[in-house]
């Protein structure tokens, strides 16, 4: 398996010129982009089939959620329901992990194969490809709570949650902002038939719940069955739990640095994350892959990436240096002084 060359600076994204200037805390760690990446996005005039495609999107989203009532006719098994967290965590960990541990911020290393792993089981979750998703994210830690951030909660709630996604602002991946992951070409197909994945893990847990019930029919599953819990609640579950890292962490919780921008830590959205939660730690510092800085602060996708390091499937795991945590110790003092 061939290494992915990541090696370019602490960081792979960057504020415009006039935010280092300014000095906005959790930028430097990043190399500057061009002037052509770091313009922000223009409205779209949308063809009739863009328009086609868009209104089938979000009849799809809202279709994953009515989907989920079928529970109240095929009922539940222990099978499904631990099927149904098994494909929420594994899932989650894709996202955190690797749409934007890995994807988004480039906080460790992996092979060629195991990128490609990473993403296509991260496209599953049904949260379009891993381009999208992390050129998407990077224009949010450029423009951070600003006017120009695609999901700020100052523009409510909502939208911070789930408007932008359905939004036809933001259906195009933004190649210029991920040059360094558009080089693979199975990358290019993955984010290109990002819908295959999930379509494909819909019919597994489909044909899973069909086989169990014959070979097994003590287990009380099904197909449908299976199909239900193991990927329209799961996969909704999945939305919305990734979904309130965007509308929440810019909300409730506390701040260790003085960002500027209102992330904040919170341990009850770290635990539905695996570890997202600690956004005020991540905007600090976003070139570490831990996002829980102190051993106190639970973060699962950290230790899962932890424990694939010591079987060779990822290496070069970044954190956070020194002189971060010496800041974090700065502040207190300089807050409890205030007080």
């Amino acid at each position: 398996m061939s290494q992915v060359s990541q090696d370019f600076g602490s960081q792979a994204l960057r504020g415009p010129a006039s935010l280092v200037a300014a000095g906005r805390p959790g930028l430097e760690e990043e190399s500057a982009p061009s002037a052509e990446a770091s313009k922000p996005y223009q409205l779209k005039t949308m063809s009739t089939t863009e328009r086609t495609m868009n209104a089938l999107k979000q009849g799809v989203f809202w279709g994953v959620h009515l989907m989920c009532f079928g529970a109240l006719w095929v009922g539940v098994s222990w099978v499904a329901a631990f099927v149904c967290v098994f494909l929420y965590v594994l899932r989650m960990f894709a996202i955190t992990g690797g749409y934007h541990r890995y994807f988004s911020h480039r906080t460790y290393k992996t092979s060629r194969v195991f990128q490609f792993i990473l993403g296509f089981i991260g496209a599953s979750s049904a949260q379009k490809g891993p381009l999208w998703w992390a050129a998407h994210h990077r224009h949010h830690h450029r423009y951070s709570d600003t006017e120009e951030d695609i999901h700020p909660p100052s523009y409510g709630l909502w939208w911070a949650h789930v408007g932008w996604v359905l939004s036809s602002r933001f259906v195009d991946t933004r190649d210029d902002l991920i040059k360094d992951f558009t080089v693979y070409p199975e990358i290019r197909w993955l984010d290109k038939y990002h819908l295959l994945a999930p379509i494909a893990l819909g019919a597994a847990v489909f044909f899973l719940g069909y086989f169990l019930n014959l070979w097994f029919p003590g287990l009380g599953t099904s197909g449908m069955q299976m199909l239900i819990w193991g990927f329209f609640i799961s996969t909704t579950l999945l939305f919305h739990g990734t979904f309130v890292i965007n509308s929440l962490t810019h909300v409730i919780g506390s701040r260790r640095f003085n960002t500027s921008d209102n992330s904040r830590n919170n341990l009850l959205l770290a635990l539905i994350t695996l570890g997202e939660g600690w956004h005020n730690n991540h905007h600090r510092y976003p070139g570490s892959e831990r996002q829980g800085f102190y051993w106190w602060e639970i973060d699962i996708s950290h230790y899962i990436l932890k424990t694939l390091s010591w079987v060779g499937l990822v290496w070069d795991i970044r954190e956070p240096p020194e002189r971060i945590y010496q800041e974090a110790i700065e502040t207190k003092k300089q807050r409890l002084g205030q007080a």
